[in-house]
């Protein structure tokens, strides 16, 4: 009775998200941990024999540094900020598109899920240009800019090949590396590929796949979940200390997704098995809905 309960549950939530685009962001722990982005995967092959239309973007950081560490290329920073060299751009598209990425395809169509990989720059996809990185000079008090080298912000989204992946049942895998005018390779942030190509596609939810519960209001205690937060909201909470560090520029992303037209955003917890489904499919949810 339990298992049918469940079923009961998840119906009114498969009739309303039924043809829907969801935009998934792997990252973290589903992406480091093979078992976890197996059922990752799996979760998301699910998503498209219920009727949902997923498209996956992922990123990859922390397979990019190890594969530098391997090579014997040494990572550059400034100001905290990877430094990305055509050298290391080239490191970046072999780990993003031919390693990540083609990882990711194989789960999915080990489940009989019709994966296809493309990166930003198929069909332009992404067109971007480069990013000069602002900061404020706490010794002169103004605000200077950095020389990123390949790393770029998205200028324009062009989003017919994933019309046709999606109209012809294909889930699309998405590398963030955008093309710039001149055919240029660029590193692209990916919780920002999937916030601004999920506005596009008129994505009915944006999820992010985090290594946090969500946003907390202890950072201490996961019982300290906040739920559901207001676009309105979030001034005060970042201005409060709630939501800091790397929780900012993902919590912006999604309410730019949301004022361009997405109807919810989420971040979940990535390490928990199926946090995917827990999230669509059920009353409470598991992580943060920012609306």
């Amino acid at each position: 009775m339990e298992q049918v309960n469940i079923l009961v549950e998840a119906l009114p939530y498969i009739k309303k998200f039924h043809k829907q685009k969801i935009m998934i962001k792997y990252g973290g722990h589903a992406m480091i941990d093979e078992i976890a982005m197996a059922s990752t995967a799996r979760d998301t092959v699910l998503l498209k024999y219920v009727g949902m239309e997923p498209i996956v973007v992922h990123g990859g950081g922390p397979e990019i540094t190890r594969s530098m560490n391997k090579l014997g290329k040494e990572p550059k920073f400034i100001k905290g900020l990877r430094v990305t060299d055509e050298e290391t751009m080239e490191i970046v598209k072999m780990v993003l598109v031919g390693n990540i990425n083609t990882n990711i395809v194989s789960k999915i169509c080990l489940h009989d899920g019709k994966g296809v990989g493309i990166s930003g720059k198929d069909n332009k996809l992404i067109q971007a240009c480069k990013k000069l990185h602002k900061y404020h000079n706490e010794e002169t008090g103004e605000i200077e800019e950095i020389d990123l080298g390949l790393v770029g912000e998205i200028k324009k989204v062009n989003p017919d090949i994933l019309k046709l992946f999606t109209e012809n049942n294909y889930i699309p895998v998405i590398s963030p590396i955008g093309i710039a005018e001149d055919g240029t390779s660029l590193n692209l942030n990916a919780d920002t590929v999937a916030g601004a190509l999920a506005s596009e596609v008129d994505a009915e939810k944006l999820i992010i796949l985090t290594d946090v519960p969500g946003v907390l209001r202890n950072p201490k205690d996961p019982s300290s979940l906040i739920q559901k937060i207001k676009v309105e909201e979030v001034p005060k909470l970042i201005e409060e200390g709630i939501i800091t560090g790397g929780m900012i520029p993902k919590i912006e992303t999604c309410v730019k997704a949301i004022n361009d037209g997405v109807k919810s955003a989420h971040i979940i917890d990535g390490r928990l098995k199926h946090s995917l489904l827990l999230e669509i499919f059920t009353t409470d949810g598991i992580g943060t809905m920012i609306y």
